[in-house]
């Protein structure tokens, strides 16, 4: 069920463990390729759990200071594969966004600022990770979620 401040944008999603990730970026720029490689790296066992949230459209809520997201009821359920076009699989109907990872960055640096590794969506601040164009996404989350920050 929508309420009334819930904001649509142009995003995918993926339940990462407890937590989801909210991918934001251009039309071309890897949202949904990244999505799917998600899956499948849970399902190679170098993610502990993976499920499509939402594809192409999202909807995010702050809900109590944390910020949920669903899919656009007309698209849950579907993700578009390159090479095979649009594809039913197992979805969640609502997650808790944990981490928002923005393809096709312009701000994508080597060392990113504390400024740059932060998001603001729907007035929740949340942990950032910019990927430049044409960058291999995966590895770059996978390294963000497994190793800790020097903190500089």
């Amino acid at each position: 069920m929508m309420a009334a401040n819930d904001s649509t944008i142009h995003a995918s999603a993926v339940l990462i463990g407890a937590k989801a990730a909210l991918i934001r970026g251009p039309a071309g720029s890897g949202k949904s390729r990244l999505a799917w490689d998600f899956i499948i790296a849970a399902e190679q066992g170098a993610l502990p759990f993976a499920r499509l949230v939402a594809d192409d459209r999202a909807y995010v809520e702050n809900h109590s200071g944390r910020l949920l997201v669903r899919p656009a009821p007309a698209l849950a359920g579907m993700i578009e594969i390159y090479g095979l076009g649009i594809r039913r699989i197992e979805f969640e109907l609502v997650a808790v966004v944990g981490l928002i990872v923005d393809m096709a960055a312009s701000d994508a640096v080597r060392y990113p600022g504390a400024d740059a590794a932060k998001a603001r969506i729907a007035g929740v601040v949340l942990p950032r990770l910019a990927v430049a164009a044409g960058a291999e996404a995966l590895p770059l989350v996978l390294a963000s979620l497994r190793t800790p920050s020097t903190g500089d």
